[in-house]
């Protein structure tokens, strides 16, 4: 059993940055490909990107290249998500999720098998 809590969410003006960080447990984190979700008000929960296992690669949805960045640092259990350039209409609450059967990366959420809570993302114009 693999546990998620993401933290960094908040409010900020278009044009700004945050960065998301999702902290594991276990001493399975290592083996795991690693994604970011989201979801908007009235929306369906959308895949953001996806980092393999080892952090070497990496797969962004087409409305977030060039603006975020995945990482992840396995020694420490940690998943981060650099967000650059933060529009509206990336405002939604952002999750964490860890596909077990998977070390490369995933972009369907029936993939995935852990979730973290959820942190609020509000990006004002």
């Amino acid at each position: 059993q693999v546990q998620l809590v993401e933290s960094g969410g908040g409010l900020v003006q278009a044009g700004g940055s945050l960065r998301l960080s999702c902290a594991a447990s276990g001493r399975t984190f290592s083996r795991y490909a690693m994604g970011w979700f989201r979801q908007a008000p009235g929306k369906e929960r959308e895949f953001v990107t996806s980092i393999s296992s080892s952090g070497s690669s990496t797969y962004y949805v087409d409305s977030v290249k060039g603006r975020f960045t995945i990482s992840r640092e396995n020694p420490k259990n940690m998943l981060y998500l650099q967000m650059n350039s933060l529009k509206p209409e990336d405002t939604a609450v952002y999750y964490c999720a860890a596909a077990r059967r998977y070390s490369s990366v995933v972009s369907s959420s029936r993939l995935y098998d852990y979730w973290g809570q959820g942190t609020q993302v509000t990006v004002s114009s």
